[in-house]
């Protein structure tokens, strides 16, 4: 009988056992999360948009949980998860213990990372983080990076924890701030400007050190990164197939920007050649006339779930 990777249907005890506990950032990542998993081919599934509890549907996990990212990686370097997903910034700012599998490169609105930086107000003659004097008052959700910060610069910092809108304390109540930005929009409107950065955060799919140590649990985690970064690498890309005659492969050749090798196929009889590659969607409005007028025929366009090496 065929089995899991095989042709054919396999039983229930053909899959592995579901050995995982997950947990999933809640906030501004968790709709990108979501999307993301949903694309992977693991749909996650709650009562409604509001419950902490969730399930997947899939043979390798065994529960799931939906909790704020600052808490994550607390939460998975003490056992109470065997997997999670969870930015840079808040590994460093709890100082967890966590095995990380790799960059998730998505965020709450792009595939760039976040940002955390230090800001003061746009009419500030500061222009260096140096340029700050001792005792100088710093809002920020970060206390524990914020502080490492301004040791390593040897200034005497008054950081003071912000529970939000940590922005629109400049210039009243703080003299300047730290604060996460993807895109610098909000800072921007705030009437801020940036002086330094302190670290750059993608999204990151962590561990717990004693489950990533046992071979079963490590494989299952493997195998689910898998399915999340093979539909990352495939955002944004696109396969073209077409046929070529002979005398006109090499110069369509040429205008494939190819992340690998095109794929050249011999057509039966005297027919030419049948090409495939993959290139990225952007362009892909001047590529495919292009193609054309090199002398390319029967061009197919066709999207990409995932693309896993």
């Amino acid at each position: 009988m065929a089995r899991l990777f095989g042709f054919g249907r396999p039983s229930r005890s053909d899959y592995p056992r579901r050995v995982l506990k997950l947990v999933l950032p809640k906030g501004s990542l968790e709709r990108s999360t979501m999307d993301l998993f949903e694309a992977a081919d693991l749909p996650v599934r709650r009562d409604s948009s509001v419950s902490y509890k969730a399930t997947i549907d899939d043979p390798r996990i065994e529960s799931v949980r939906i909790l704020r990212p600052q808490e994550i990686p607390m939460y998975v370097s003490e056992g109470m998860f065997d997997l999670g997903i969870t930015g840079r910034d808040w590994i460093e700012e709890t100082s967890s213990e966590v095995v990380s599998l790799g960059e998730l490169k998505y965020s709450k609105a792009t595939s760039r990372p976040i940002r955390m930086v230090v800001a003061v107000a746009g009419d500030s003659p500061i222009e260096r983080v140096e340029d700050l004097p001792h005792g100088v008052r710093v809002s920020t959700e970060y206390p524990v990076v914020t502080r490492k910060f301004f040791e390593s610069k040897g200034i005497e910092a008054d950081i003071r924890l912000s529970y939000g809108a940590t922005e629109a304390k400049i210039p009243d109540i703080v003299d300047c701030i730290v604060e996460i930005t993807e895109t610098g929009r909000a800072l921007r409107a705030a009437g801020l400007k940036v002086i330094d950065e302190i670290l750059q955060s993608y999204t990151e799919l962590v561990a717990n050190p004693a489950a990533y140590e046992d071979p079963e649990k490590a494989h299952a985690m493997g195998q689910i990164r898998t399915l999340l970064q093979g539909v990352l690498e495939a955002r944004g890309k696109v396969l073209v197939k077409l046929n070529v005659a002979d005398a006109d492969l090499d110069g369509v050749i040429e205008l494939l920007p190819s992340m690998k090798a095109p794929t050249v196929s011999k057509l039966h009889g005297d027919g030419g050649y049948a090409v495939e590659t993959v290139v990225e969607r952007r362009g892909i409005n001047v590529l495919i006339p292009a193609l054309k007028d090199a002398g390319a025929s029967d061009i197919i366009e066709l999207p990409l779930a995932k693309i896993v090496h």
